[in-house]
């Protein structure tokens, strides 16, 4: 494709209309809240659509309360009535476009519940309000605050990519003639993931500038970074990384200090230093002759320094270079922003695990732990057998949650000392599905569901809860049976102590191929030393209740 082909090109690919990012918006508000939102213009104070799974709210009276909520730009409780809460989130950057409003309950409601007083202070229909409030999920203020404020910085960060990407068409008409600048920044738009951390994509940035700008070197400064909750084997980066492509003029220390000396820590513009003032008795860096620094931004985070340095010819760097590197810099930001969006939720995620995970220990005292030890376990297995990183991050959760329907249990049952009855059986029998359905609108979690499902399977059909036999049962959950097994096995119980390693071993022999998958038995086998390492670590006998025995 030559220059003016590209040209037609971006001029044909058009970004979206302002008005089309409410209605992706409300999509996208609605595929994480199923109930639905009423949509207001705060400017006329009007209704423009009423949703059909909300109780019908009386919006006229709270209209200032909705252009507040505009005017603030992040959700709002504009009405309060317990269990009723209503929100407002408004849908455009403009302070006086539309917002999304809707009612929540907090805490959980049953038919029975006298709703009347708080249903009537709302202005809704007490018996529509008390039977809509029994069938919600309940939703903490805390909660719909924090994946508020998570909705709104994606909407901004896709907002702004959107204009950036206006820019960049702008930018290829006006520079149509330096094909390989804008092919630069079309191959860096191509390799935006949330897979690929900014420090692979820095470098392959610096690769690319240096094909393109008649510079004789290029670096990129990148801060350290926090440790990512939830992730099975990625570290964090904990000292600034300086990475660098040709002939780079000056160390780290002194990069640092070039940039706080110029005052280009947090610009909003590239800063471009040419001679004299690169060649000033005062000037400290004899080896850059020629400089464009330009910040990292995303908002208000930083997230390092694009530069390049000395110019190929001995030509004064202008603004071809620097708005070229302001763009790119701006892409590497938003994506820096993007991945620090991903790591919130992902500490989101892993919140609403961990709290599923103590709600499960808190059942029964005697396998607190249990959870913790069974997704460790499982982690090994799943290395032992080849599986890469992310399958091993689908499967810590599995394990974490595999036992979450226990919630579900009667207690009494699932803390009894001595043989189940076979009506008692059945009745354990059920958390696998109770976990599935407590699980299964995480849409994050999906594809942990088949473990926490079909983890009691066994290899030759005669587990449940539908008696699936070898290949059939799941990977993960054949993963997951073994880990389950061997923690149940060396863990101390009311009626008995836990088992010892070599009774362990002769169980999982006689199972394999009948009870257990023969390749997972093996790869225990291969690596019981460190699961047993795994157990001894974690694992702290609970102190004997007494009363168990009465």
């Amino acid at each position: 494709m030559n220059a003016s082909e590209l040209v037609s090109t971006r001029r044909a690919h058009t970004t979206k209309e302002p008005d089309a990012f409410g209605d992706d918006r409300l999509s996208s508000l609605e595929r994480y809240f199923p109930a639905g939102f009423h949509l207001v213009d705060a400017t006329l104070g009007t209704t423009l659509h009423h949703a059909p799974g909300q109780p019908p709210i009386d919006l006229d009276p709270r209209m200032a309360s909705i252009a507040a909520a505009a005017r603030r730009g992040r959700m709002t409780q504009i009405d309060e009535e317990d269990p009723f809460l209503i929100v407002a989130l408004p849908l455009d950057d403009d302070p006086g476009g539309r917002v999304a409003v809707a009612a929540f309950v907090i805490r959980p409601v049953t038919v029975e519940e006298d709703l009347i007083e708080p249903a009537l202070r709302l202005g809704l229909a007490p018996r529509e309000a008390a039977q809509w409030a029994a069938r919600q999920t309940p939703w903490p203020s805390e909660a719909l605050e924090a994946v508020g404020d998570l909705l709104l910085s994606s909407w901004s960060d896709h907002h702004r990519l959107a204009q950036l990407e206006q820019e960049t068409q702008d930018l290829s008409v006006n520079l149509a003639s330096t094909y390989e600048e804008i092919s630069l920044l079309h191959r860096l738009s191509q390799n935006l993931k949330i897979s690929r951390s900014n420090e692979e994509l820095a470098r392959i940035v610096l690769e690319w500038l240096l094909e393109v700008l008649p510079a004789r070197g290029v670096a990129i400064r990148l801060p350290r970074n926090v440790e990512q909750e939830g992730v099975v084997e990625e570290g964090p980066r904990t000292v600034p990384l300086l990475l660098t492509s040709g002939d780079w003029p000056i160390a780290a220390e002194q990069f640092t200090e070039l940039v706080a000396q110029c005052g280009a820590a947090h610009l909003q513009r590239p800063l471009v230093l040419n001679p004299p003032k690169t060649t000033a008795p005062d000037w400290p860096y004899p080896g850059v002759r020629q400089l464009v620094v330009v910040s990292l931004l995303e908002g208000e985070n930083h997230f390092g320094h694009l530069a390049v340095a000395n110019h190929c010819d001995g030509a004064e760097f202008g603004t071809v270079e620097g708005n070229l590197l302001g763009s790119v810099a701006a892409i590497l930001g938003i994506h820096s922003g993007n991945l620090e969006l991903y790591r919130q939720q992902s500490e989101l995620l892993s919140g609403i695990v961990r709290a599923l995970t103590s709600a499960i220990d808190a059942k029964d005292p005697y396998t607190c732990g249990h959870s913790d030890r069974v997704a460790r376990v499982a982690v090994c297995l799943a290395r032992e057998l080849g599986c890469d990183a992310a399958a091993r991050n689908d499967i810590y959760l599995a394990g974490l949650l595999h036992d979450v329907g226990k919630i579900g249990v009667d207690d009494l049952i699932l803390r009894k000392p001595n043989k189940l009855t076979a009506e008692e059986y059945e009745h354990i029998q059920r958390h696998v599905r109770i976990g599935h359905r407590i699980l299964m609108d995480l849409k994050k979690l999906d594809e942990i569901l088949p473990a926490v499902l079909y983890h009691h399977e066994a290899w030759d059909g005669g587990g449940y809860p539908r008696g699936l036999a070898g290949e059939a049962i799941p990977a993960a959950a054949r993963i997951i049976a073994v880990a389950d097994s061997f923690d149940a096995m060396g863990s101390d119980r009311p009626y008995r102590k836990g088992l010892p390693d070599e009774k362990i071993d002769e169980i999982f022999a006689a199972g394999r191929g009948r009870q257990w998958d023969p390749a997972v038995v093996d790869a225990f086998f291969r690596c019981r030393e460190e699961v047993r390492h795994i157990a001894r670590e974690q694992y702290v006998s609970p102190p004997i209740d007494p009363a168990a025995y009465d």
